[in-house]
């Protein structure tokens, strides 16, 4: 079973393919409650436009719940 921490151990080219694939909005409350490795690995297969847009999004969206993010 693949899991969100998974991301991690693909190479960069994956994770830009996953990453073109993922609504946003889902995207930012999923690193909300990610480790720094993942959300360190999605930000730097991002434009630096990108990833600022993201992160922005994510400190508008405030405390998520656990059970959201994990959905």
């Amino acid at each position: 079973m693949f899991v969100f921490e998974d991301l991690v151990h693909l190479d960069d080219r994956a994770v830009q393919r996953i990453l073109r694939e993922v609504e946003t909005k889902d995207l930012a409350l999923a690193l909300k409650g990610s480790k720094d490795e993942v959300r360190d690995k999605v930000f730097k297969n991002m434009s630096e436009r990108a990833a600022a847009m993201l992160k922005d999004d994510m400190d508008f969206m405030g405390p998520a719940r656990a059970r959201d993010v994990q959905e």
